[in-house]
């Protein structure tokens, strides 16, 4: 058995073995949206990329990179810092605590932001900077405090993406320098004092106030106005009525006399009986009036004669002449019952 146990057997295994070896050391595997930092002898030498890769070990090695997770103990977050070999190209979200900021006007609020980046120049990442997150991160903070502590409370809430747009300008041409590209930054949350959400919460109040006694107003201005708009167009309906109605009825008085005069002939003392008969029966309708309107009552000297031209009427077109002296005597009794 010893007789097969040759030294040269014993190399063959050794330089098997450490060939072995080297193969499990030297072969890398990197999966997708991973790369990894390679060194030789202390150097940059080259980024692997996603696949099968050899390095030579104990010559060639990953240059690790600083990053910073934010781990949940109890009710807070606390920061931990790992090295990591192989660098995610992914976009990463970075939620950092809250910060306190002071605005314009004197208003210490807490706002809670979080930031999206991502790693596009690996070998920038690990030699540009010392820690890549925390780099980052404490940009994101300071920023936050210079483009808030330019605004007033009202305008930060009114404007978070404005914010959110100032901050992320800001900080691109810095994290440039480091291979990080910044593809959005948000401005989670807010907290105030206490008395500061109390007054806003009054201010709003009145605000809501304000706006319902502006719309009861325009509300009672626009009745108003319909109402006023309704009384007019009654007003000129009524007009027009009116217009209508003695226009027809003085057509129709035209055409009664223009039919009398037909019926009694081209007679000039028929003519003027009965334009007497006319003026008379309008002076009777207007005794009335003038009773009322007047303190003194006249009665017409020449009654006698306008009766007899009625009578001579009566004769002509046959019209009761009761109905005329009722009508003087109707005109008559009341101008005497006013005096």
């Amino acid at each position: 058995m010893e007789a097969f146990i040759t030294p040269g057997l014993v190399i063959s295994l050794i330089i098997v073995a450490v060939g072995i070896f080297v193969i499990a050391k030297g072969l890398v595997i990197i999966r997708q949206s991973e790369v990894m930092v390679i060194e030789r002898l202390g150097s940059f030498n080259r980024v692997l990329e996603s696949g099968i890769n050899i390095i030579i070990p104990f010559i060639e090695k990953p240059r690790p990179i600083s990053m910073i997770r934010y781990m949940r103990m109890g009710e807070e977050y606390h920061p931990v810092t790992t090295d990591e070999v192989r660098i995610d190209r992914r976009e990463t979200v970075m939620d950092f605590p809250g910060q306190p900021v002071v605005t314009t006007d004197n208003v210490t609020v807490k706002i809670n932001g979080a930031l999206y980046y991502q790693i596009i120049d690996p070998r920038r990442a690990v030699y540009e900077v010392a820690n890549m997150s925390q780099a980052v991160e404490v940009l994101a903070k300071t920023t936050l405090r210079s483009v808030v502590g330019k605004m007033e409370l009202d305008k930060l809430f009114e404007s978070r993406s404005e914010v959110n747009n100032a901050i992320q300008a800001e900080m691109e041409e810095a994290a440039s320098k480091w291979g990080v590209k910044l593809t959005r930054v948000e401005v989670q949350d807010i907290s105030m004092p206490e008395e500061v959400e109390e007054a806003m919460r009054l201010q709003m109040a009145a605000e809501r106030k304000r706006r319902a006694t502006v719309t009861e107003a325009e509300g009672e201005k626009a009745a108003a106005i319909a109402m006023a708009q309704g009384q007019r167009e009654s007003a000129i309906l009524n007009a027009q009525g009116d217009k209508e109605s003695a226009i027809l009825r003085a057509q129709g008085e035209q055409e009664s006399i223009r039919l009398v005069l037909n019926a009694i002939g081209e007679n000039e003392e028929n003519k003027r009986t009965v334009v007497g008969y006319l003026l008379g029966q309008s002076y009777i309708k207007a005794l009335p009036t003038m009773a009322q309107d007047g303190e003194r009552v006249f009665v017409p000297y020449e009654s006698t004669a306008l009766l007899g031209s009625m009578g001579m009427f009566r004769e002509l077109a046959g019209s009761p002449e009761d109905a005329v002296r009722d009508s003087l005597r109707s005109g008559m009794v009341a101008s005497a019952g006013t005096n």
